[in-house]
């Protein structure tokens, strides 16, 4: 549909606009940045040299320069051989990107009728006769791309497009796939993630890059920076979308700029045609529906993916209307935290517990985090979870078809799927938490499996954790081996052992002592001393090997990420983790990881809680949590 509205704008000064203070990279380093950011959408890494022209001037392009013929000869000349990623930054420095005003400028000089366009014939004159011709093929090659020609001319002054889900809704695993799928510079979401939303809740603005995953910290950065230089802003306060009708509509601002199109999308729909082509939906749909039918039970937790879930899950692949609930989006989660964990999940826990379902998941508020259950509440930690798709990942078609190039886990993630890795022989990368490292090595096609022990799983399909897709996974794995998920994991512990695993939230704690002990545990760590001591609580000791800050070394662009969480490992490889943590807005999240191998077959069907209790006992202590915080029990325990 097409709805033209001329409409005014209200403008607001920037004069009281908060500062934030956040270490910011400075202007070099951004531009290092930024440049390695532009070379690796063209090369796997900045070792790569440049060595054709046309590769020059590819690479300049995508940091918004446009070399002619005549610039890109000043820099590759008949003895040119090759340029490093080093020659490459000497000529961005060199060669200043066009900005918008200037074009805006020239363009305007050209229109001297001010229509707002140029047609084709106008500019292909100006082109070929003036300044540094260029030919009729490379004219017409310009002419022909998709933003250049718009009905035989060049719209300069449109601002573009903008794909918005039917009734404002995306889940963010649809948004990395539609931002894929269009070729979109990017996608900016707007959500509480796991946290409480409603008025008074939380918040939170997301903005992924142009191949679907969020933004690394150098175009935050730069974000920010820009942020501070505005001096003014305009609403439009009159401006009415129809968000619930599918099609296109076009808007136009007091002509002060061409029209631009809102597109309305179902991104249910776009979105099972990606899962369509990942997974065997015949299988699926034979496992959940008929007389011998896995019986499911699927809590949506009021979140976004509860229209994906019915559409997809009981719709298509045929489970029960009954198996889904709460899958009505509301805007504070029905006053629920939609955090998928067998605390704020024990609704869900305690139904699986009748033993009435043989399969269970929850999803978070955005849908890209999932808690995966078996018969009798039987709990999957998601480090378990990314392990045992690793170790049954050709259930999966998707990766019959791609094969797997690597596996990857966050930090704090139990070393489960090292272990999987090793004996497929598979590449293993241990990152920092957030999804955007995994992305970089996605993108370099190092990487199709990962997994974080927050409850994010998924793969290189998209560049965002994703809770349906793992949930597909899982049942596509139980379809294959025809067995329940407890047998599976199990099974899965007799071959590779088993890593006990438990986390500890501490939410909301003062942030003051929070940076304290965190203060205090790091000076205690790094003292020479205490390596190789031995730490005790009960009959077992511990001897400590290693103490450190994580430090990340990223092997596509080699940037290096500090302090991402102290990190304690004991002879035996266990680990105990702190880290500072949380997406809320109130106070801090103090969270603990406890992690340690058993291959002992006797012990492997253990509880977790009591294998990790010595642990748990010296973290406690060693940390003076208690004292610092004021806490006596964790507010979440996975």
């Amino acid at each position: 549909m097409a709805n033209h509205s001329s409409l005014p704008s209200q403008k607001y000064a920037a004069s009281e606009r908060q500062e934030y203070q956040k270490p910011q990279q400075n202007e070099e380093e951004i531009f290092y940045s930024v440049s390695r950011a532009a070379y690796l959408t063209v090369f796997k890494s900045s070792l790569d040299n440049i060595t054709t022209k046309d590769q020059l001037q590819l690479v300049l392009q995508q940091t918004g320069r446009n070399p002619s013929n005549r610039v890109l000869n000043k820099y590759w000349t008949p003895r040119t051989k090759e340029l490093n990623f080093d020659d490459f930054c000497a000529i961005l420095k060199k060669e200043k990107p066009a900005t918008k005003n200037e074009l805006l400028k020239a363009f305007r000089k050209i229109d001297t009728n001010n229509k707002g366009y140029i047609l084709h014939n106008d500019l292909y004159e100006i082109l070929t006769t003036k300044g540094e011709k260029m030919s009729q093929e490379e004219v017409n090659s310009v002419f022909r791309l998709a933003e250049v020609n718009s009905n035989g001319k060049l719209d300069y002054n449109k601002i573009g497009r903008l794909v918005i889900g039917q009734n404002g809704i995306l889940s963010t695993p649809a948004v990395s796939c539609i931002i894929r799928k269009v070729k979109a510079i990017g996608g900016i979401i707007l959500t509480a993630s796991h946290n409480p939303g409603g008025p008074n809740g939380d918040f939170g603005i997301k903005f992924n890059t142009s191949n679907g995953g969020p933004a690394p910290e150098a175009i935050t950065d730069k974000i920010f920076q820009l942020s501070k230089t505005i001096e003014e802003y305009a609403i439009c306060p009159d401006l009415k979308v129809d968000l619930a009708t599918i099609g296109k509509q076009q808007f136009d601002l007091e002509n002060k700029f061409k029209p631009f199109t809102v597109e309305i999308v179902d991104s249910v729909e776009a979105y099972g045609n990606m899962l369509r082509n990942i997974f065997d939906f015949s299988a699926l749909k034979e496992l959940l529906s008929g007389q011998n039918r896995l019986k499911i039970r699927i809590d949506a937790m009021h979140g976004v993916v509860g229209p994906y879930v019915k559409k997809i899950l009981c719709e298509e692949l045929g489970a029960p209307a009954n198996s889904a609930v709460n899958c009505i989006p509301l805007e504070d989660f029905g006053g629920h935290h939609p955090d998928p964990n067998l605390t704020y999940a024990s609704e869900l826990v305690d139904t699986m517990k009748t033993g009435e379902h043989d399969f269970g998941a929850a999803f978070d508020g955005d849908g890209d985090r999932n808690m995966i259950l078996g018969k009798n509440g039987f709990f999957v930690n998601p480090s378990d979870s990314v392990a045992g798709i690793a170790a049954n990942i050709f259930s999966i078609p998707y990766f019959q078809q791609t094969g797997v190039r690597g596996f990857a886990r966050s930090m704090p993630t139990s070393g489960a799927l090292d272990r999987v890795a090793k004996a497929t022989k598979i590449a293993l990368y241990e990152t920092p938490t957030g999804w955007k490292f995994f992305g970089n090595l996605m993108d370099a096609n190092k990487l199709s499996l990962c997994g974080e022990e927050s409850f994010g799983t998924g793969s290189d399909h998209i560049r965002e954790k994703d809770g349906l897709w793992a949930v597909l996974a899982w049942l596509s794995i139980i379809a294959t081996r025809k067995q329940s998920v407890e047998e599976i994991l199990k099974d899965h512990w007799q071959k590779y052992g088993r890593n006990f695993f438990t986390r500890y939230d501490y939410e909301e704690v003062d942030a003051e002592g929070a940076n304290t002990m965190m203060k205090d545990l790091e000076a205690l760590m790094f003292d020479r001393s205490f390596i190789g001591q031995q730490l005790s609580a009960g009959d077992k000791v511990y001897t400590v090997e290693k103490a450190d800050n994580f430090e990340y070394s990223d092997p596509v662009d080699g940037s290096i990420s500090r302090n991402q969480g102290l990190r304690l490992i004991f002879a035996d490889g266990s680990r105990i983790i702190f880290r500072l943590s949380g997406t809320g807005s109130a106070g801090a999240t103090i969270r603990l990881y406890i992690d340690s191998y058993e291959k002992d077959l006797q012990k492997i069907y253990e509880d977790p809680q009591v294998m990790l209790a010595p642990l748990i006992t010296i973290a406690l202590k060693i940390s003076k949590l208690q004292e610092r915080t004021g806490r006596t029990a964790p507010t979440v325990i996975t």
